[in-house]
């Protein structure tokens, strides 16, 4: 795996799909080792863990088999901390730019390194290296409404809110709708 991001604090490691099927076969534990890092069993909200298991299980594993030479634009980026090198989260985009040049972000942080710019940093960097492909005009993301902290990350990231909606999900969310434009 010679592919990743390095900012101050983080590396990014995009997920080939041989860590992707290890994380689903066997669990994030043996992903961990795989990888060479520390345990840190991570502590998620429950829609950001049934959002990371479909994930994986609907688009990450299926995509990277489809399009392995891209396979970074389809897969989960294990957020580390170098300090303790251990994953803290996953960050990750919603595929090639479309034909209207453009793609989505998502991030999910365990709740026990929030508040310390981690959140905003690894977006910072996937924002950046993701501008770098000529075709990516907008890059979009959303937060629940009721996610400050996501919302702020966004907001120091450029990213501007364009609105709101229902996510027709078991449990229905509201969520804000953001952009962030090619400058």
């Amino acid at each position: 795996m010679s592919f990743k991001l390095q900012t101050p604090r983080l590396t990014l490691i995009p997920l080939q799909q041989q860590h992707l099927l290890i994380w689903q076969n066997s669990g994030r534990k043996d992903l961990e080792k795989m990888l060479d890092l520390q345990h840190n069993p991570w502590d998620l909200e429950l829609f950001y863990e049934q959002e990371t298991s479909q994930a994986l299980r609907d688009f990450w594993i299926p995509q990277t088999a489809k399009i392995p030479l891209d396979y970074y634009w389809y897969t989960n980026w294990e957020i580390i901390l170098n300090s303790s090198s251990c994953s803290v989260g996953g960050i990750g985009l919603a595929g090639l730019p479309d034909n209207e040049g453009t793609s989505e972000i998502g991030y999910a942080l365990d709740q026990k390194f929030r508040g310390q710019g981690i959140a905003t940093e690894a977006v910072q960097a996937l924002t950046e290296w993701a501008f770098q492909d000529a075709g990516l005009q907008v890059l979009r993301a959303e937060t629940p409404v009721d996610n400050a902290g996501s919302q702020r990350v966004l907001e120091k990231n450029k990213f501007q809110k364009t609105g709101e909606k229902t996510l027709p999900l078991e449990i229905p969310l509201q969520v804000f709708t953001w952009e962030r434009r090619r400058y």
